[in-house]
């Protein structure tokens, strides 16, 4: 096993430093620990990669890498133990100390001990993993406030546009480049922001292969599930729903109604194992009383473009989508619903109500949306009202106060929910 180590240890080392990768828009402390989690192929190995380089740059040494794919079919039996094997096969390499990356490290069962140890020997580490329980409660305890956790998600717009070469200038809305990037934006849309898709001709045929794999792989085989017809029921219906307030029992009763029994034991399981696998996130109602907050929620696709695998016309349901990943990026939990007497798609408390809204013409949907909006600020005031929108753009004056509507690219790029 060592001079499988050895080898993979050198491979690394030399490929490397000459990888062209484009920077993400995320921040680390240099001198902490991390944890990079996050859902299959969103770019881990790479954000990894760019660390490493980054480290180089720094003038850290190439030999001082020791960097590791547990998914490497080389290593295949390597078991906990393993872990010191790693360390004393770089050891009888080099004499340095070396910086510790760690890629995938959940296919060590264990490993969190060894994590430990290490940062508590001094050893400067980086590990990344595919599911949250890499985040549970009891992860946490053993790793003792050792590490920081940042989750790598799917690409941004603005990232997008990074990785196709182009740059984000001001006042871009009124440049000759502004042509690209709508039509850009058209593609990122309808596929969503995994990275390896700008590479791929037939986009949908990579995201399907791709939810196959975290389907089957991440989620049947992982938990064992007993009854993978109703789990992938439960996400074609988490997918139909996803501008709906649903219950347990919703989701329960709609499954069982096509004949497939799951109770709702087994409903809140699955959903469970969907999140687990960054599949879906969920968020919910802010008015809701503390007993009813947990049992009823909207759920929401990790990335947009998943949701063209399941529905026939999924437009509203991913613009809707990407608003709620844009926001939940800045925002971490501090995104919210409103459901009252009245409905608001995305609730800031103190900075932003915000609706989302496909096709804004009808004088019906415009009175809905702009009657919510009027009426959850007249009780939970804001700094900005929006209705962000595919393509439409203009001012709204009603009751003194000012409704922005906005096209989601020019949303996105300005950062408007938050500082406009």
């Amino acid at each position: 096993m060592k001079d499988t180590l050895k080898k993979i240890i050198l491979e690394n080392q030399h490929r490397i430093p000459g990888l062209e990768i484009v920077k993400r828009n995320y921040t680390t402390d240099p001198n902490a620990n991390y944890i990079f989690t996050g859902q299959r192929r969103v770019g881990k190995t790479y954000f990894l990669f760019r660390m490493m380089q980054d480290s180089l740059q720094k003038g850290a040494s190439d030999e001082s890498i020791l960097y590791i794919n547990f998914e490497d079919e080389r290593l295949m039996e390597l078991d906990v133990n393993g872990l010191d094997v790693i360390l004393e096969s770089y050891k009888e390499l080099f004499s340095l100390v070396p910086i510790l990356f760690f890629d995938e490290i959940q296919n060590i069962s264990g490993w969190q001990k060894f994590a430990r140890r290490m940062a508590d020997s001094g050893y400067r580490i980086y590990i990344t993993g595919s599911n949250a329980e890499m985040l549970s409660s009891e992860m946490a305890s053993t790793l003792g406030g050792r590490f920081l956790i940042l989750e790598i998600e799917t690409l941004t717009f603005p990232e997008y546009l990074q990785f196709n070469g182009v740059q984000i200038l001001e006042n871009i809305e009124f440049s000759p480049e502004r042509f690209d990037i709508q039509r850009m934006f058209g593609t990122f849309f309808s596929f969503g922001g995994f990275p390896e898709l700008i590479k791929f001709t037939d986009k949908k045929e990579y995201l399907s292969n791709l939810f196959q794999k975290v389907f089957l792989g991440d989620i049947i085989t992982r938990h064992q599930v007993r009854n993978p017809f109703a789990l992938k029921l439960l996400i074609k219906k988490l997918a139909e729903s996803t501008m709906d307030e649903v219950s347990y029992n919703r989701i329960r009763n709609i499954i069982n109604s096509t004949g497939v029994q799951a109770g709702t034991a087994t409903i809140i399981e699955y959903l469970t194992y969907l999140k687990d696998s960054f599949l879906i996130n969920d968020i919910l109602n802010f008015n809701a009383k503390i007993s009813n907050r947990e049992s009823k929620k909207k759920y929401y696709f990790g990335d947009h473009g998943l949701l063209s695998l399941f529905l026939l016309e999924p437009e509203a349901f991913q613009l809707e989508t990407l608003v709620f990943n844009s926001l939940r990026k800045r925002h971490k939990t501090r995104v919210y619903y409103l459901r009252n007497g009245y409905e608001v798609d995305f609730y800031l408390p103190d900075e932003a109500l915000i609706q989302v809204c496909y096709r804004f013409q009808e004088y019906e949907t415009r009175k809905r949306e702009i009657s919510a909006l009027l009426k959850a600020a007249i009780i939970l005031p804001v700094k900005n009202l929006n209705i962000i929108t595919f393509n439409q753009e203009e001012t709204i004056d009603a009751d003194n106060m000012k409704i922005s509507v906005i096209p989601v690219w020019k949303w996105i790029l300005k950062n408007i929910d938050t500082t406009s």
